[in-house]
């Protein structure tokens, strides 16, 4: 049995910006980068397509979204532009606190006594699962791989993200317990043949009992 962990809403609970938009605005202009008067509308429509189940993240929605409006990066920013996007956006949205769930350390830990854990993420802000865990009092290395979907380039419940922990952890779906919050996306372990665990159903305090009993 290996286990992999949604992060946000499932181990870790974070602040997020209250305007998304406006966030991201105030990190692009602080790094010299304008946006445009209608940026809400900008920044809310969808300007790349991409198959059905893949990640996009958030720097690339963002340099799209100015372009849509004929303002391009590179123009303010001659070197760097994406890496500056990206800075700007994983600023916007750095949790600052974060708070680790009741249960959730002695929940990991007792599914590394089964075999390899792993946290798989839907996150489109690069750098920030990683920073979220920094933050808390979850150790990065208490997992045997962290996988984000702007990583992998999936989105749960594709298939495709949760094969991206699997292959990585040298197992295979009928080995996987996948514990979440979510139904829509965490839930989709099961469409895979994987056993799906969503808290709060099952609470983290409970799962090492649950565990057991698989």
């Amino acid at each position: 049995m290996i286990t992999s962990f949604d992060l946000f809403g499932t181990l870790v609970e974070v602040p997020r910006p209250s305007d998304p938009a406006v966030a991201v605005q105030t990190e692009l202009n602080a790094r010299g980068i304008p946006v445009p008067e209608d940026w809400s509308d900008a920044f809310t429509e969808y300007h790349l397509d991409l198959p059905e189940g893949a990640e996009l993240s958030l720097p690339e929605h963002t340099m799209a979204a100015l372009a849509s409006r004929d303002i391009h990066p590179r123009d303010h920013v001659p070197s760097g532009a994406l890496e500056t996007a990206t800075q700007a956006v994983l600023t916007a949205f750095d949790p600052g606190s974060v708070t680790t769930r009741d249960g959730a350390t002695a929940a990991v830990d007792a599914a590394a006594e089964y075999d390899k854990v792993a946290v798989l993420s839907n996150c489109t802000v690069p750098g920030l699962v990683s920073l979220t865990l920094e933050r808390s009092t979850l150790d990065e290395e208490r997992f045997d791989v962290v996988v984000s979907s702007v990583e992998c380039g999936w989105r749960k419940p594709d298939p495709r993200a949760f094969a991206a922990v699997t292959a990585r952890l040298d197992g295979s779906f009928d080995e996987l317990v996948h514990v979440g919050d979510d139904p829509d996306t965490d839930g989709g372990a099961a469409n895979i043949g994987a056993k799906s665990i969503l808290v709060p159903e099952t609470s983290l305090t409970d799962l090492p009992t649950v565990l057991e009993e698989l």
